[in-house]
């Protein structure tokens, strides 16, 4: 098995109460669904919209700046024989009800 992180990537978030509430249970759910199949090796969190951009420790400044379908809304950490069924596990995430995506990337294994 190997290790892949979900980057979460756009979406709408707004709504009612009662809307972001039906979401979050969702999620939930999406969440649960992994775990119990063995795949959620770590839930992850949110990310706040706002942070830092540092270049070349010579340059700091207010960030990120992208467009919107770009910004990182947060991430998990999953298991998968391989990048393809980790790819099919996000197909039912729920942020594509919102116009979001979901980014696969695998973690590279190093040995120090």
């Amino acid at each position: 098995m190997s290790q892949f992180l979900y980057l979460y990537r756009g979406g709408d978030s707004a709504g009612t109460p009662e809307q972001m509430q039906q979401n979050m249970q969702k999620w939930m759910v999406w969440m649960q669904d992994l775990g119990a199949k063995g795949k959620l090796k770590e839930r992850g969190n949110p990310l706040e919209n706002t942070g830092k951009v540092v270049k070349k420790k010579t340059a700091i400044t207010d960030g990120p700046f992208a467009e919107a379908k770009d910004i990182v809304g947060g991430y998990t950490l999953i298991e998968a024989k391989d990048i393809d069924e980790a790819a099919a596990f996000a197909a039912g995430c729920p942020i594509f009800d919102n116009g979001g995506f979901v980014e696969v990337r695998p973690i590279l294994t190093m040995n120090m």
